[in-house]
């Protein structure tokens, strides 16, 4: 009997470990994303800093940095140019999505019936949420939600009739609100800080190991709620099965 649970506790961290891999070192289903990660030493710009382990391509991290006609087609100057401090901002959050292999942990799928996928609330780092926000704090936009409700008729994204072109405060009034709001809870304003192990950073220095490594490796770690319920009702029937 002591042999059979010894094997049972022996499936048991097998089976928890192989879903918490399933979270970690992995690209999400989506438009622009490779299937895999790995090295890509063109990256641009500031895309640059994913080049050793990456979920974008060179030419996802140059359509990254253009204004007019940024990824998906949406303008990032629908209210008039960024200021240069905080577009850099919108491309790094745009490099971090598309190359980072670090997100697994909060991929969802888009709609149950199909395979493309998304992610959702993402900790970002509060330094992160409050310079974005401080470096925006003098830019236009006319919406809270950048995710949808666009005009779309002449083929990229423009403001809206009767929405009004204002400075960002006015639409994210809390650093959290931009971090939180700007694209459908994509992300979520963390209290914790950088280096915390406990958040992630949409950007860090090329030259620097990548932080986020360790932040993903953290939450990997446990399941989301209901792949371990999964795994534990399974794990449960076995137990059944073979002690009956």
């Amino acid at each position: 009997m002591a042999q059979r649970w010894q094997l049972l506790l022996g499936l048991w961290t097998v089976v928890t470990t192989q879903a918490g891999d399933k979270l970690f070192n992995v690209c999400m289903n989506a438009r622009h994303h490779k299937r895999e990660p790995g090295p890509e030493d063109k990256l641009f710009l500031q895309c640059v800093p994913w080049k050793d382990n990456a979920c974008c391509t060179a030419t996802t991290s140059w359509e990254a940095h253009r204004t007019e006609l940024h990824l998906h087609n949406f303008s990032l100057v629908h209210c008039g140019l960024l200021t240069p401090r905080c577009q850099k901002h919108f491309i790094q959050a745009t490099c971090f999505y598309e190359c980072s292999p670090n997100l697994g942990p909060w991929i969802q799928l888009v709609d149950t019936q199909g395979p493309e996928e998304r992610v959702l609330g993402i900790p970002l780092c509060q330094e992160d949420c409050e310079q974005w926000w401080a470096d925006c704090s003098s830019s236009y936009t006319c919406k809270s939600n950048w995710h949808g409700g666009w005009d779309w008729s002449r083929g990229k994204s423009r403001c809206p009739a009767g929405a009004l072109c204002r400075p960002f405060p006015d639409y994210f009034p809390t650093p959290a609100d931009l971090c939180e709001k700007i694209w459908s809870n994509s992300f979520k304003a963390s209290p914790e800080h950088r280096n915390s192990g406990q958040c992630l950073q949409k950007w860090f220095e090329p030259d620097q190991d990548n932080p986020n490594v360790a932040v993903s490796h953290h939450f990997a770690s446990a399941a989301p709620a209901w792949e371990r319920s999964y795994t534990l009702t399974a794990f449960c029937l076995f137990l059944w099965f073979l002690s009956s």
